[in-house]
């Protein structure tokens, strides 16, 4: 369920040749995103893998003296110990049950739900305000003040201006001084400096830190747990460990979990990074944020879920009674080409017209339009290969390069070398196969073809599509679509994405016929260059489906109507017209799924703030039906383990 304020949750970048006519996720490096406000912004992407973590080079003294309170792991101790987490979730969502806001605790940097998640050898931290003095004693702090030195109990704490931040701090300053003595100074900074290029987080200028990062279903992590990657003045501040956190074993186990394609050798790793995490305590876990969805109490098989957009199964929605239904949004699609737009609000819609190639629920991978997963063995290989100098390979930067002398790649057995330019070397190559459900058609009738694929491809890799990455079409040897149904990809030798088996390339309706205005009225779809096809109606607004429905309408600042697609190639749509409503603001999109004009309001509608309550109360009497979800969105509070 991405977002509006998740532009790409749980690591996916969905390659799409129209709209994503069969959504596939692809085998991308996951990247990694922080909160900023209410809005998520794609931060710095994860580097490809390296077997061990090389600390940083330092040509300068910043940030290499350890904090006077924050180096000392006791005092990080205490502040968890200190923390009443659950008070915490309460002043910020006080509408859920105590059950509902107990499920969103968090102990690790994984919810507890993830498939990586582990519970074995971590330190947890329940509210305990006597170890927490406990520890400080021990660490020479009674009463708020340094037993020898007479120095105060005293940390500075920056955030955003977020009225949401401020209302949580609020109560976390409070707990801190009550229970432990430790004073902090807030400062609520505007989200601009907080997280920009050159101020706040990105320049380490903080002592507690609090934000916001989104889970994602694959982890990633080592931008932000790698010891190469601390952010200081001498790398020119690359990386997201600004905790200046390097502990050896997690630093390893973080690039080993993110070099392997094998499941249970990453969940091994992972454990291990976790296991470190909770024990040195550099960053303290708060709460998943929570989210909710409202719809007509008489709605059926409505299922928001954590990772997925809500309507992943739109197919399936039944409202007895009626064959109509209204969504209610508060921002417009400025495109339903989702390779050029990724407002969340886009993809909802879009989904709609789409046959999903994998679905994302629950922190993890199902396929849908395909017939399996691969799989190493089934569906994937993943063979030795020498290469020589002049082969294309992909480097430890993540990039497709020539191999060369002084070329850093990781080698078959997954060590990183620098190429000597003579010595023999043999890399790691991934060919994986896709098989599609049969069947498949557009909303004319017409099957999806082997030239629908190819064409998605060519346009989705064209330099002048308007995508704003390339990394996984370059990662892409050779593309070969076999058959209407089968396409394989074989990787450069170095590319061990771990999520290969989610996608490769959607399909494009090569045939669709240009109606619209302009130089390509008359011709089809596959004549027109990859350049034009944002602007193109045809893709960005009327584009076809072979999804359970099709776009038949779109008034611009007022509605868009969908009907169902008679020639979908899976289970017909029960209700026959969705329409999406468009709304000023939350408080006018609630008042009308009250009052039962609009019978839906997603979670990037309806947000997380007062209206929810609204709903939630409306819930409580039969009015409504309110699905109340811990997102993968979650609050923390960074400590930065180094002054300048």
């Amino acid at each position: 369920m991405l977002k509006q304020q998740l532009l790409r949750r749980a690591g996916l970048l969905f390659i799409t040749a129209l709209v994503i006519p069969m959504i596939a996720a692809c085998g991308q490096a996951p990247e990694v995103q922080v909160i900023k406000e209410t809005v998520v912004v794609k931060e710095t992407a994860e580097p490809v893998a390296t077997t061990e973590a090389v600390a940083p080079v330092v040509t300068d003294t910043s940030f290499t003296t350890p904090h006077p309170l924050l180096g000392d792991v006791r005092i990080r101790q205490a502040i968890a110990f200190c923390t009443n987490r659950p008070e915490l979730i309460k002043s910020v969502y006080p509408f859920l049950t105590e059950e509902q806001q107990q499920g969103l605790l968090m102990d690790t940097f994984l919810p507890k739900s993830h498939w990586a998640a582990t519970t074995e050898g971590i330190t947890t931290y329940a509210f305990d305000p006597e170890k927490g003095k406990a520890l400080l004693k021990e660490a020479g702090y009674e009463d708020g003040a340094n037993v020898e030195t007479g120095a105060p109990l005293f940390l500075r704490f920056t955030t955003t201006n977020a009225g949401f931040r401020q209302t949580w701090a609020t109560v976390l300053e409070q707990q801190l001084a009550d229970n432990c003595g430790i004073t902090i100074a807030r400062t609520h900074a505007p989200g601009s400096w907080w997280f920009g290029d050159t101020t706040g987080l990105s320049r380490r200028d903080y002592e507690l830190g609090a934000f916001a990062w989104v889970g994602q279903a694959d982890p990633g992590g080592i931008s932000l747990y790698a010891c190469n990657q601390i952010p200081l003045p001498s790398n020119n501040w690359e990386g997201q460990n600004g905790m200046g956190w390097c502990n050896e074993a997690a630093s390893k186990a973080i690039i080993a979990a993110n070099n392997t394609l094998d499941r249970a050798e990453r969940i091994k790793q992972y454990a291990i990074v976790q296991q470190e995490f909770t024990k040195d305590m550099v960053s303290l876990p708060l709460f998943n944020r929570a989210e909710a969805a409202a719809a007509n109490v008489n709605l059926k098989n409505f299922k928001p879920n954590p990772t997925e957009y809500y309507t992943h199964n739109a197919g399936e929605w039944e409202l007895p009674g009626k064959d109509a239904l209204v969504l209610g949004f508060t921002q417009e699609p400025a495109s339903l080409y989702t390779l050029v737009e990724s407002a969340a609000v886009a993809t909802t819609a879009a989904q709609l017209i789409s046959q999903l190639a994998v679905t994302s629920l629950d922190y993890d991978y199902q396929p849908v339009g395909f017939t399996k997963l691969p799989s190493i063995g089934d569906g994937a290989t993943n063979a030795d290969v020498e290469v020589k100098a002049g082969d294309m390979v992909w480097s430890t930067s993540g990039e497709a390069v020539a191999l060369a002398k002084d070329v850093e790649v990781t080698n078959a057995a997954g060590e990183t070398v620098v190429w000597d330019g003579a010595a023999p070397l043999t890399m790691k190559q991934l060919t994986v196969t896709f098989e599609y459900k049969p069947g498949m058609k557009w909303q004319d009738g017409s099957p999806v073809t082997k030239a629908d694929f190819e064409l998605g491809h060519k346009t989705t890799c064209d330099k002048e599509s308007g995508a704003t990455t390339f990394t996984f079409c370059d990662s892409v040897m050779t593309f070969t679509q076999e058959s209407d149904t089968t396409q394989t990809l074989a990787f450069l030798p170095g590319v061990q994405w771990p999520t290969f088996y989610t996608g490769g390339f959607g399909p494009a309706p090569s045939k669709q016929p240009i109606e619209s205005e302009g130089a390509y009225k008359g011709k089809t779809l596959a004549d027109v260059p990859a350049k034009d096809w944002p602007t193109l109606p045809e893709v960005a607004e009327m584009p076809w489906s072979n999804g359970p429905y099709k776009i038949v309408s779109w008034e611009k600042g007022q509605k868009m109507v969908f009907e169902a697609n008679e020639n979908y190639g899976g289970t017909p749509a029960k209700i026959k017209t969705i329409t999406i409503q468009f709304f000023e603001d939350t408080n006018q999109a609630v008042a009308q799924l009250l009052t039962g004009d609009i019978d839906v309001l997603g979670s990037e509608t309806l947000g997380a703030g007062a209206e929810v309550q609204s709903v939630v109360d409306a819930a409580a009497k039969g009015k409504v039906q309110v699905v109340t979800i811990a997102s993968p969105t979650w609050e923390h509070v960074d400590m930065n383990l180094f002054v300048k």
